[in-house]
């Protein structure tokens, strides 16, 4: 590793050469190294590299379908670290699958388990706004029909909502998700708006069908904000104020 010198230090890449910075302040450069990919790709002292990779990949793939079918939900509310989250938690689950090989571990097995359903139970889509702290009401899911209620609601008292909001609407959905197969069928409830006022209100959230599919199923709760302004109600920045978690999974 060589010291570098002269007026202007440079970062970064060059050819094979790589100009950085250390901690201390002093500038350094030093030639790029590395296994190279074709090794990693047949060397037998590189197996486990290839087995954590393909189960690194199945990992992110579990996550992709989970968002590409909830895409229509989580566009009117989710934060910008989710992909990542979601990862990390599809790994755990991944790894909670006892039966597959190393390097074939999946989240199609995993998710058959208690625990692995219960990493996935309260996730929510958006870190801004955790439904457990917007939402200060009991809410009872049915299983059997996706129907989500919730009783003797008062919006001023029992929600949490941002400056300016003057509506609040709820919306639930029912997922039948296969991560085994690659495929999902979600099946959204109607929505249900209302004044952020002291008017007490019974919440029924029953989805159009119930989806089709031998997978996992999973239940989610939607909180949405608007502003009134000429009769028109205006949606609020969605990634810090609207709500959306799983909120049952069986």
């Amino acid at each position: 590793m060589a010291k570098q010198e002269g007026l202007v230090p440079i970062q970064g890449t060059i050819d094979n050469l790589t100009f950085f910075k250390r901690k201390d302040g002093k500038f350094f450069v030093r030639k790029k190294g590395g296994v190279s990919a074709e090794r990693i790709k047949n060397d037998p002292a590189f197996i486990r590299t290839r087995e954590n990779g393909v189960e690194f990949a199945t990992a992110a793939a579990s996550g992709k379908l989970l968002r590409r079918a909830l895409h229509t939900m989580m566009i009117k509310g989710s934060d910008d670290k989710v992909n990542t989250r979601l990862h990390k938690i599809m790994s755990k689950i991944k790894n909670l699958d006892s039966t597959s090989v190393r390097g074939l571990r999946n989240v199609g097995v995993g998710i058959t388990t208690t625990a692995a359903q219960a990493l996935l139970k309260k996730f929510d889509l958006n870190n801004n706004a955790i439904l457990e702290t917007v939402l200060k009401k009991a809410y009872s899911v049915n299983t059997s029909t996706g129907v989500i209620s919730i009783n003797n609601l008062i919006p001023l008292d029992h929600v949490m909502f941002p400056e300016g909001a003057t509506h609040v609407t709820f919306n639930g959905a029912w997922l039948n998700i296969d991560f085994a197969n690659n495929a999902y069928d979600l099946q959204e409830t109607n929505a249900v708006n209302m004044l952020i006022d002291t008017t007490v209100n019974n919440v029924v959230l029953t989805p159009v069908a119930a989806p089709v599919g031998t997978g996992t199923n999973l239940f989610l709760l939607q909180l949405q904000f608007f502003q009134l302004i000429n009769n028109v109600q205006y949606s609020l920045k969605t990634d810090t104020t609207n709500s959306l978690c799983i909120i049952e999974i069986i």
